[in-house]
């Protein structure tokens, strides 16, 4: 399975996509759940996938079966969650509220572990800032991103003084702090998927980039290390120390004409690319950098804003989501190149006169020496194993999910009743609503009338259907004007009813018949 696609809506449910068919392969529905979805993450080899509702709730679920794992409600609304990168099948989340500060849920027994969103200097006896509490001492209410690093021992935290704090979950404690130039409100933050990368988004519309100098396994040892390498005493100078030796700034993007505010940045799958998009109202609007900070493209979509980004993990494809709730795929326009099926080919700009050579098309009797083949045609081909696309990590301990079976869905009943209940009507028209069916009863009639719905009184159903008469058709008419009929009354209308059934079986539609008959 070709990394497919899912997306939670409005009802609750959740919808996966097969990205090679463009088909449902799955749907996931929780009967409990009917808020809408804020958010989805699929875990490390996609057999499980975490959804955040705003219910307040945190579903698991298992892929491959389509059922419901465990349900937990927290006391505030997920705006997003995460799961631990480092098990394959992971307990542990990470949460990010609406209203309070990002907590760690162990999804196994339901308990919840607040996460830490300032540093308190002690030593001096100097209180956290009040704009990071309400007057009753309760967390902020300005959303507080956080993710998880790539094999999940630490959680960085973008704050609202515009700070990254590294926090150890397993302890609950800050390892390290990093301030970010401005103080601005950090409104996103995530890890590049070789863990080499961070990204924040600020609210002084910058998008910064920062240089992992940790390890990628390990990380936590290595940032105790540090520490003990620091003699300076306990406080946030020693954490902004120690944080020097964590990130470093690589990079800033923002736009420095319009100035505008930047939504849902993300990397790209192999973290070469910088992608994010215009928070403007009205706009879908996605600009495309290199890590070195040049702007290389931007794409313009319908008029209709943008609320989330996904870059596919392994193609050049890009998932955009608009406010209306419809999904975009943005993928590279390949040109044909057919000198690529024939080294000999060469493909011309416009027409050219081309004159043979005189011997072109002799035949020769020495034909070239063919380079032999090194493919041993007796070998078997498999076509039944799967190449590893690795999605997930290079040192994989598990096999990812590569196939989900997809059930078709069954034909719709309402159409085969809405055509029955049609086609009895127009059976009940001509029965009742039809003097010339009432006539034709009298004379013993009726069952040709009601077997074929051409036979219907109304004229109009007879001019849509306009064909071309056929030969013996025409001969039949030109009878028909040598040898007129002479009947009159209620018979001449039988008559004339029978011989244009005769006509319509002989090829005679539309007009003919109502020039000839009426």
């Amino acid at each position: 399975m070709n990394a497919p696609i899912i997306a939670g809506c409005s009802d609750g449910s959740c919808v996966i996509w097969d990205f090679e068919t463009r088909g449902i392969a799955k749907v996931l529905r929780d009967k409990e759940c009917v808020a809408a979805i804020t958010s989805v993450c699929w875990s490390k080899y996609g057999h499980r996938i975490l959804v955040s509702a705003a219910d307040k709730s945190l579903t698991l679920w298992d892929v491959l079966k389509g059922e419901k794992i465990t349900r937990i409600v927290l006391q505030q609304t997920p705006l997003q969650a995460r799961l631990h990168p480092g098990s394959s099948t992971p307990s542990l989340c990470l949460a990010c509220p609406l209203s309070s500060a990002p907590m760690i849920v162990d999804l196994s027994t339901g308990s919840t572990s607040i996460l830490p969103i300032a540093v308190p200097d002690v030593a001096n006896g100097i209180a956290p800032s009040s704009r990071n509490k309400y007057s009753d001492g309760t967390p902020p209410f300005t959303p507080t991103a956080a993710c998880f690093n790539k094999y999940g021992d630490l959680v960085y935290v973008g704050n609202s003084k515009g700070e990254i704090l590294v926090i150890d979950h397993k302890s609950n404690q800050i390892r390290a702090l990093v301030p970010v130039s401005g103080a601005a409100v950090i409104k996103n933050i995530v890890f590049s998927r070789n863990g080499q990368y961070l990204l924040t988004n600020s609210n002084d519309r910058t998008i910064r980039i920062y240089d992992n100098l940790l390890p990628l396994k390990n990380g936590l040892e290595a940032l105790v290390d540090i520490e003990k390498g620091i003699a300076e005493p306990n406080g946030i100078e020693k954490m902004k120390m120690v944080g020097s030796k964590c990130l470093a700034l690589f990079r800033e993007f923002q736009d420095s004409i319009t100035k505008m505010h930047w939504k849902a940045p993300c990397f790209s799958g192999d973290g070469e690319w910088v992608i994010a998009g215009s928070a403007s109202k009205g706009e879908h609007k996605i600009y495309i950098w290199d890590r070195a900070g040049y702007l290389v493209k931007i794409l313009e979509g319908p008029k209709e804003a943008l609320i989330d980004l996904a870059w596919h993990p392994v193609h050049p494809i890009i998932v955009s989501v608009s406010l209306t709730g419809w999904v975009y795929i943005w993928a590279k326009d390949y040109t044909e190149n057919w000198s690529a099926f024939a080294p000999d080919f060469k493909e011309l700009e416009e027409n050219e006169e081309y004159v043979e050579r005189e011997d072109e098309f002799d035949l020769n009797t020495e034909t070239e020496k063919v380079k032999e083949s090194n493919i041993n045609e007796d070998e078997e081909v498999d076509i039944v194993a799967v190449d590893k696309d690795a999605f997930s990590d290079s040192d994989m301990s598990q096999e990812e999910l590569c196939f989900l079976p997809a059930i078709p869905c069954p034909d719709v009943p309402e159409r085969q009743g809405k055509c029955v209940g049609s086609s009895s009507k127009l059976m009940d028209r001509n029965h009742s609503g039809s003097p010339l069916s009432e006539e034709a009863m009298q004379n013993g009639q009726a069952a040709n009338h009601a077997s074929s719905p051409l036979e219907e009184d109304t004229g109009g159903t007879r001019l849509k259907r306009k064909r071309k008469p056929s030969e013996k058709g025409l001969e039949l008419q030109a009878e028909k004007v040598r040898k007129p009929l002479k009947s009159s009354g209620r018979s001449s209308k039988v008559k004339s009813k029978s011989m244009a059934d005769q006509d319509m079986s002989n090829g005679v539609y539309g007009d003919d018949i109502s020039d000839e008959y009426q």
